[in-house]
């Protein structure tokens, strides 16, 4: 089975159980600061899923672009990729778990044709929390699933969430399907052969920030599959590289490297081809390589992909451009994406390509000159030694393997074990305290939809109109982030905002505060919502309906929510700091009492 059929088979299956089919959101999540990317395909339905409603309805189901970074460093092998395809159909307080764990099995059975013998599928066993999933247990029974194949497992294998450290959470029944030879043997915990396909989430308790586990109002359903994994297994393949979604990509590193023969099994390779599909994917959704948050991903992603390429001789710009554009012709017909991104695409990497090839140069001349200016520095410590590798990798980004050639044509009897094993305990040392950076700068959790988050979330909404009203209608809003503590808000502008202008803005945004506004919401047709003058700041991840927040004549936006009943409740608002974010952006930071 093709990728383009399984997307298609998904989406038919579940339009006829009466889902709306709704586009992906970016990978950039709208108003989600708690997580840099959309790393699944509920993540920009969390509003809904905490009892918004949503435009399309209650039943929604879609293929969701997503990346994950937490393994990049595995990739190559054969099963981690860090840009994926998620297909999932979620029930918002309509449908639970009897329709979602029989539609699941029907699909699966009926329009995949996997044999029953060939599944098994896992439940919650039931902790101090919350009692066993016995409920989704009888039912995988009643349709054939015999009992010596459900296996009963506790939170870390079969609970999802909360992402947080509060919020919507509960029980989960993973699908299993057995890749080995011959008769399926035991159990998912006990055999790998058996890989997870599929996995549905029953929300139904809220954690509390005391660790109470709390009913839910609304219960709603999650489900998500991986097309890569999917589609490995439909092929019989014992990796995802063996798919077609890799097949185009690993031509064109092919026809250009040194490697002709079995390619999608070479790990360079692969790194290239998932690499570059993540970095294109990316800056499609306006995602560049730089030196911050997201665009550092970006660029870590385009350099890995350099130094794998240096190891099969393909290293030309323009050849990493082509994969560029093919990962476009892949993708946009099923994705909307900004034409003028992923027209900009090309260069942009192909750009970023050529400045680390100049920087490996550079880190060359540098490391010559410290060994020609430090004799001594071979024959000393290997823990110094150690530390200038690490120095070379994290200053210029500059090869591991590329540093200790290098090192060993001055020394040719340089023990590079031992070096190498101090320099891994140097990187283990900077990932721990990037995860510790990372705790704390998003610790909120996708469930951080608190009253104060809800707030700033409207205090944004006026920031962007008194923005446009001081400024002018071309300053437009291109981002936000908001914590439990502030909001930051980027925009459209030339040069620095002068502090009359601030003030002016300040002082509108506490004009609409002190009038008290509704905030209405209405749901209605994206083309009627622009035509009332209704500002949409991210049309191309918006379906045929939106929903429409307006703040008396003030303010009215396109929205996924979610926002405080009215503008009093923010009481005051007050802009802290100024500055560029970019050429051309400049940033608001603010706050309310």
């Amino acid at each position: 089975m093709q990728s383009h059929d399984l997307r298609k088979s998904f989406l038919d299956f579940f339009k006829n159980k009466n889902h709306e089919i709704i586009n992906s959101a970016p990978l950039v999540p709208e108003h989600d600061p708690t997580v840099l990317f959309t790393t699944a395909g509920m993540h920009p339905l969390v509003p809904f899923f905490l009892g918004e409603d949503h435009p399309a309805g209650k039943r929604l189901a879609n293929v969701q672009r997503c990346l994950r970074t937490d393994d990049i460093d595995e990739v190559g092998d054969e099963t981690h990729c860090t840009f994926f395809e998620m297909l999932g159909n979620w029930s918002l307080g309509d449908y639970w778990k009897k329709e979602s764990i029989e539609w699941s099995f029907e699909f699966l059975t009926k329009n995949l044709n996997i044999p029953v013998s060939h599944l098994a599928v896992t439940i919650f066993a039931g902790d101090m929390d919350a009692p066993e999933d016995t409920e989704s247990k009888e039912i995988w029974g009643s349709l054939g699933i015999p009992e010596n194949r459900i296996e009963s497992l506790g939170k870390k294998d079969n609970w999802w969430g909360p992402a947080g450290t509060t919020g919507p959470c509960g029980p989960d029944t993973e699908i299993f399907f057995w890749t080995g030879n011959g008769k399926p043997e035991g159990l998912p915990s006990q055999n790998k052969k058996w890989v997870e396909i599929w996995n549905n989430v029953f929300m139904q308790y809220e954690k509390t920030s005391e660790g109470s586990y709390l009913p839910l109002k609304q219960k709603s359903v999650d489900t998500g599959m991986g097309l890569e994994r999917m589609l490995a297994v439909l092929n019989q393949k014992d990796n995802i590289f063996e798919t077609d979604v890799f097949a185009s990509l690993f031509q064109i590193i092919a026809s250009n490297s040194d490697i002709k023969e079995n390619i999608s099994s070479n790990k360079n390779a692969r790194i290239i081809a998932d690499h570059m599909r993540a970095a294109s994917v990316l800056a499609f959704d306006g995602v560049y390589p730089s030196n911050k948050e997201r665009g550092y991903i970006a660029r870590r992603l385009v350099r890995r992909a350099v130094r794998a390429g240096r190891e099969i001789n393909f290293s030309s710009p323009e050849d990493f451009a082509l994969l560029i554009k093919e990962v476009a012709k892949l993708l946009t017909p099923h994705y909307k994406f900004s034409e003028q991104a992923v027209s900009e695409a090309p260069d942009i990497i192909q750009t970023e390509v050529k400045k680390f090839l100049n920087t490996i140069s550079d880190g060359l001349k540098f490391l010559e000159k410290r060994i020609n200016n430090e004799p001594n520095l071979l024959s000393g410590d290997a823990f110094e030694i150690a530390k200038l590798t690490f120095f070379m990798f994290e200053t210029y980004g500059f090869p591991i393997e590329v540093t200790y050639e290098e090192l060993q044509k001055q020394k040719p009897n340089l023990d590079i074990k031992s070096v190498d094993v101090l320099v891994r305990e140097l990187f283990k040392a900077h990932q721990e305290k990037s995860r510790t950076v990372n705790a704390g700068q998003f610790k909120g959790g996708l469930a951080d939809h608190s009253d104060q988050s809800r707030k700033l979330h409207t205090a944004t909404h006026l920031l962007h109109q008194a923005v446009r009203t001081v400024l002018g209608e071309q300053a437009a809003q291109k981002g936000s982030n908001i914590t439990p503590e502030r909001l930051r808000f980027d925009f459209v502008h030339s040069k620095q905002v002068t502090p009359d202008e601030l003030k002016q803005i300040e002082d509108l945004v506490n004009d609409q505060i002190k009038k008290d506004l509704k905030v209405e919401m209405n749901i209605m047709p994206k083309e009627e919502a622009q035509k009332s003058g209704a500002i949409g700041v991210f049309n191309d991840q918006y379906g045929e309906m939106v929903k429409v927040y307006s703040m008396g004549d003030f303010s009215k936006e396109f929205c996924g929510g979610p926002h405080a009943d009215s503008t009093g409740q923010l009481k005051s608002f007050k802009i802290e700091k100024e500055k560029s974010a970019s050429a051309g952006i400049r940033r608001i930071y603010a706050t309310i009492s």
